[in-house]
């Protein structure tokens, strides 16, 4: 479901390609690390220092890369669109290949990686089919693919993926709805098996950093879902 039905403030909306293209010098210092690091933390699943190769799709800035490396993850490779932002992660010197690719048919060896990411980019999609069906094929057997996305409670409570230009002026990114029933199918049909599952909530240790964010104390923000090649 597009997200622009349940908008409620009605910013000018963008491409994800151009929206992050702009938002990609500022990304880091404005972008919440509370939407994905609780998440990153909570999985159990995996012993990262074990995932000799991982692939990092819709990399960005490289702020999942760099947590997979603190963590013990060894070789790492990264995919995105935008080349904004990928210029960014490559001043990082976190992956050992950076391709310019959609995350949906990225070119990539099939049955090649221990382990691939998905980090609040799946609104973005308009099918998460092809998404999963690409992570089940460049998984080697028994690979982990993890997916980390803006819980769509948020979408369809009316707040868009959005950023603020210079200027101040907030911009929205043309993101979907996905339910999760959405993704327990794409991930089944692509020879996936759910071993975990989070969500995380607004808390006090959000509103401290973000206090205008206290109206939506308890509210779901994000998810994780950890999902295995059969």
């Amino acid at each position: 479901m597009d997200s622009a039905s349940f908008d409620k403030r009605g910013y000018p909306v963008v491409s994800a390609q151009a929206g992050y293209g702009e938002w990609a010098d500022h990304y880091d210092s404005t972008v919440a690390t509370e939407l994905d690091r609780p998440a990153l933390q909570a999985i159990r699943q995996i012993d990262w220092k074990s995932i000799g190769t991982a692939v990092d799709l819709a990399c960005g800035t490289g702020r999942t890369g760099a947590w997979l490396s603190d963590h013990g993850v060894r070789l790492i490779d990264g995919v995105d669109i935008t080349d904004e932002m990928r210029r960014i992660a490559e001043t990082k010197k976190i992956y050992r290949r950076l391709y310019r690719a959609d995350v949906a048919a990225t070119g990539l060896p099939s049955s090649s990686y221990d382990l691939c990411t998905l980090v609040l980019a799946d609104e973005h999609l308009a099918d998460l089919r092809p998404v999963y069906a690409e992570a089940g094929r460049i998984l080697a057997s028994s690979g982990y693919f993890v997916l980390i996305g803006y819980h769509p409670f948020f979408l369809i409570s009316g707040t868009p993926t959005h950023y603020h230009r210079r200027d101040g002026a907030a911009i929205a990114i043309h993101s979907y709805v996905h339910l999760f029933s959405d993704h327990f199918h794409a991930g089944r049909d692509s020879g996936l098996t759910l071993l975990e599952s989070h969500e995380h909530l607004i808390d006090e240790g959000w509103v401290l950093r973000k206090p205008k964010w206290r109206d939506y104390m308890n509210w779901p923000v994000s998810f994780a879902l950890v999902w295995r090649r059969s």
